[in-house]
């Protein structure tokens, strides 16, 4: 995500019901009364499974997928936010609905790992089930460091801004990464949301909203920030905790914050630019998520936010920097750079131009958007094929991160 800062506190068989009382756990944890929540397994038809090609062995996430409802391999495609402090039961319930594969820790959480531990956890049982087997929620959050750290408090180190953090060694940021990724991991955290992979020239600095002003770059020179982002991405990976370069083609040279301002553009960066230097060895190195972002880039495509834009993700991304990985959108839940679309617009446009999974910290427009990707499935066969390889994708991520049950 873009620099929101936020404000501290801001079927059904026995196997199936197993599940429960972490939920019911969880929603004690919250305050809730009412009913307990049960694990979810959406409608009892399943959807057709799409074949196995013959000259390969299905994957654990071919499996998987094959099991799955229509409804659960949707929600799949979610990534909604909750409270890294007080998860409040509406959001719970919705993000149960629809049957979302993965959810981001938001706002501000002091209460250190064993109790993030035990809040994660908790939501953890209201994960779907497919086969008498759970699908691991992915839990993701913002630890870049300065003031961009959702996590803090005993167990939790406090990280410096990027900008410190570019002063270090490569071997030192690394080794220092390697910590705060193990801290992560303890709390049951299994994506982060960094590294920052934007280049802020140095004659912009500050002035730059969404990144400089919070000194969120790792320096001003593509070359620095590619090492310095390569070595955070690669301390996390040593301690099995996935990573995100963000924010594709990168936000370092815009004034406006795609948070806060609508019609952010950048009228500088090109399709060759060095100032992609930093993605393209991010994604060489083998980054397995790139978060894109709501801006317009008008030397590669004037007439789409990047997030929106098939040119951004399927020909720059995919085709000229070879990505393989989980492609995910900044915000799409409250960024005023998306307001002027419906929440049903946001998701179907953002899958429609080759992203994967679809980031809103506002649960409550979840059911808008799958509402539309399953009235779009239904009448355009390339977008259920998009669909497809975006859930494939999502399920082999949870695999490699231990997420999915095979054996």
């Amino acid at each position: 995500m873009t620099a929101r800062l936020r404000r501290p506190g801001r079927g059904r068989s026995a196997a199936l019901r197993a599940g429960v009382p972490l939920v019911t756990m969880m929603l004690a944890a919250v305050g809730c009364g009412g009913p307990a929540v049960q694990a979810h397994t959406g409608h009892p038809a399943r959807a057709a499974a799409d074949p196995v090609p013959a000259t390969s062995a299905p994957t654990c996430a071919d499996r998987v997928y094959s099991g799955m409802t229509q409804a659960q391999r949707t929600g799949q495609l979610f990534m909604g936010g909750i409270s890294a402090t007080r998860p409040s039961t509406t959001d719970l319930r919705t993000l149960r609905d629809n049957h979302v594969g993965s959810v981001m820790l938001t706002g501000r959480g002091s209460a250190g790992t064993e109790a993030t531990r035990k809040l994660v956890d908790g939501f953890r049982g209201q994960a779907d089930t497919v086969s008498g087997r759970r699908v691991g929620l992915m839990v993701a959050t913002d630890q870049e460091g300065g003031q961009v750290q959702v996590l803090s408090g005993p167990g939790f180190s406090p990280i410096p801004a990027a900008l410190t953090q570019g002063t270090w060694p490569a071997s030192t940021l690394r080794a220092r990464a390697a910590d705060w990724a193990a801290q992560l991991k303890a709390a049951g955290v299994d994506l982060n949301l960094a590294p920052v992979a934007d280049v802020v020239p140095a004659d912009l600095g500050t002035r730059n909203g969404p990144i400089g002003h919070h000194y969120r770059e790792y320096g001003h020179t593509p070359d620095t920030v590619a090492v310095h982002s390569e070595a955070f991405a690669a301390g996390f990976a040593q301690a099995h905790v996935k990573t995100t370069l963000k924010h594709f083609p990168g936000l370092g040279r815009v004034i406006g914050n795609t948070d806060t301002t609508a019609n952010v553009v950048d009228s500088v960066t090109t399709a060759s630019d060095a100032y992609l230097t930093p993605f393209r060895s991010g994604i060489k190195a083998g980054s397995p998520f790139v978060m894109v972002s709501l801006a317009t880039y008008t030397k590669i495509d004037a007439h789409h936010l990047a997030a929106f834009s098939p040119t951004v993700i399927r020909t720059l991304l995919r085709t000229q920097l070879g990505f393989k990985g989980v492609v995910i959108s900044d915000d799409l839940g409250q960024a005023v750079a998306v307001r002027s679309f419906t929440p049903a617009q946001r998701a179907v446009d953002f899958l429609a131009a080759g992203g994967n999974l679809i980031l809103t910290v506002k649960p409550s427009t979840v059911p808008a958007m799958a509402q539309a990707v399953s009235a779009r499935m239904q009448k355009d066969a390339a977008f259920r094929a998009d669909v497809a390889d975006s859930v494939h994708r999502i399920l082999a991520a949870k695999a490699d991160a231990g997420l999915l049950s095979c054996g």
